[in-house]
């Protein structure tokens, strides 16, 4: 709705003055939230919670689990080189990048999400996973990605989405290093967009700039430039992916590309400071795509990224110097009221709590993979938690009830230990934490033995074997119980029992929050 010239100087003076005493008001108010009589919020780190290193310890090795190419510093005894000559028919080197899941797919949407929120993690809590010695682990794993995705861009408008026909793929049972079939190149370009993968692909090495700044310079300000690229590309061309290629539309189907567009423009204006894409959040895309009318929005995940938006937008209005200008302000308000929204509907003792919760107390959104919604949940509650913690912010106002940092780590704390054993099935969902955990993890190269002698189709009599696993998926997170608390423990049981790498990066994000209890670096950069 635009103001018609007529009286719009009158108007704009009125819009002013409106502005600046609406902003004078929130300092106030901040200032009244921040210092009244609230008990004060800790800062000093606590020791360090063993049992939640010990899982960041393992969750981190799924990442080698999962490498495609040639492995380097290999500590998977059963996993070996793979996939090395991907990309060769074009002239181009993707070996590297990370299979999904149980298969042998590299599908770019999910694993770009997989390094934005390795990034994410790094960003916020490096120095907790320095102080059990992880950090170059998952430096290492997330350059793995970046450096399959960088490939991936060989120009400005030219994006490989995908290495592997999962219709042919998933027609095989084997383990990567032995494949031998065909595996076709999947690209979008300006006339067949896909503005989602490009967005989110733009947003992991946004991020991942961040991550190498001090560390290799040169490394990041290439990441940087592809992102800018991929941004311009994703917005310029717009258009979903899943019309441009149906097929995907069977295994990684987008239900729209809005959200990666601001998550992108969010994560671009963190690494460069640039107002442009922070005015790009805020303006007309942010009323087209940020569904701030909306009471609720879906669940965060690899498909949506929304909520993301929200908590990494609401980060500048608890600790940055943006707020300084009152219309930046009201927009990034806007983002934050949407993220206090969503952080009430997961607090069970809220006035506002979602009933999407199983007897035993774990976010229930879907059957299949249903671990991925709560772990996002709580790692973004527990994001949450530690700006309030770093900027003071003693409560969370919801209709009324106040909530404080400890309040929301709680939340976080409970589906963590679901996840690790607290839960009706008395198991561990984490592979190799605990003494009961899935011992038929839907996943190909842990169902052979490294030895084995297998085919395309020969390999199917081990996940028609009733052994458990030859080989450990170690740090594998897998999908997780159905609504009623229950898991079948059946390699054929993909829906229960497959892992995904995307899961396993929120699962590192909410463990290193969670190992010590500290704040949150001020910035980013």
């Amino acid at each position: 709705m635009g103001l018609s010239r007529r009286g719009c100087c009158c108007c704009l003076f009125v819009i002013i003055l409106v502005v600046v005493v609406t902003f004078a008001a929130s300092i106030t108010i901040r200032k009244n939230r921040h210092r009244s009589g609230a008990a004060p919020v800790p800062e000093s780190p606590s020791d360090v919670v063993k049992k939640y290193a010990v899982a960041l310890g393992l969750a981190v090795r799924f990442f080698d689990v999962q490498k495609s190419g040639k492995l380097e510093d290999n500590e998977i005894p059963w996993r070996g080189d793979s996939a090395l000559h991907d990309g060769k028919e074009e002239g181009m080197d993707l070996s590297k990048g990370m299979y999904d899941a149980g298969d042998h797919v590299k599908f770019g949407l999910p694993m770009a999400f997989t390094g934005t929120i390795l990034s994410w993690a790094i960003l916020e809590y490096g120095d907790q996973m320095e102080n059990i010695d992880e950090i170059t682990h998952v430096q290492n794993s997330l350059k793995w990605i970046t450096d399959y995705l960088i490939n991936a861009h060989p120009s400005e408008n030219v994006l490989y989405i995908q290495v592997g026909d999962p219709e042919i793929d998933h027609k095989c049972w084997e383990r990567p290093e032995t494949m031998a079939e065909k595996r076709p190149l999947t690209q979008i370009n300006a006339t067949s967009p896909g503005t989602e993968v490009a967005a989110e692909t733009a947003a992991a090495l946004a991020s991942a700039s961040l991550v190498f700044k001090k560390s290799n310079s040169t490394y990041s300000n290439m990441l940087l430039k592809h992102a800018k690229q991929l941004f311009t590309f994703a917005d310029t061309y717009r258009g979903s992916y899943s019309l441009s290629i149906p097929e995907v539309q069977k295994y990684y189907n987008s239900t729209g590309y809005g959200d990666e567009l601001l998550w992108a423009a969010s994560w671009l204006y963190h690494a460069t400071h640039d107002r442009s894409y922070l005015n790009y959040v805020i303006e007309k895309n942010g009323f087209d795509f940020a569904d701030w009318l909306n009471l609720k929005t879906p669940w965060f995940s690899w498909d949506n990224k929304l909520e993301g938006t929200q908590v990494l937008l609401s980060r500048l209005k608890f600790l940055g110097s943006e707020t300084s200008n009152p219309i930046v302000l009201i927009g990034i308000d806007k983002y934050k009221h949407k993220a206090d929204t969503f952080i009430c509907s997961l607090l069970l003792d809220s006035p506002t709590a979602t009933s999407s919760r199983t007897d035993g107390g774990l976010i229930w959104v879907s059957e299949w993979n249903s671990l991925q919604h709560p772990i996002g949940s709580a790692f973004l509650a527990v994001l949450y938690s530690d700006y309030m913690r770093t900027s003071l912010t003693a409560s969370l106002d919801c209709d009324g009830q106040p909530f404080t940092p400890s309040d929301i780590r709680s939340f976080a704390i409970s589906q963590l230990e679901y996840v690790l054993g607290d839960n009706p099935m008395k198991m561990s969902y984490l592979v190799g934490y605990g003494n009961n955990y899935p011992n038929y993890v839907h996943h190909r190269g842990a169902s052979i033995p490294a030895d084995a002698t297998t085919g395309c189709k020969t390999g199917f009599k081990w996940l028609d074997s009733t052994k458990p696993n030859p080989n450990a998926a170690v740090g594998a997170l897998v999908g997780g119980p159905f609504r009623n608390d229950s898991y079948i423990d059946s390699r054929n049981n993909s829906m229960q029992g497959e892992p995904t790498t995307y899961n396993s990066a929120v699962l590192v994000g909410l463990l290193s929050s969670l190992v010590a209890s500290s704040t949150v670096p001020k910035s980013l950069s």
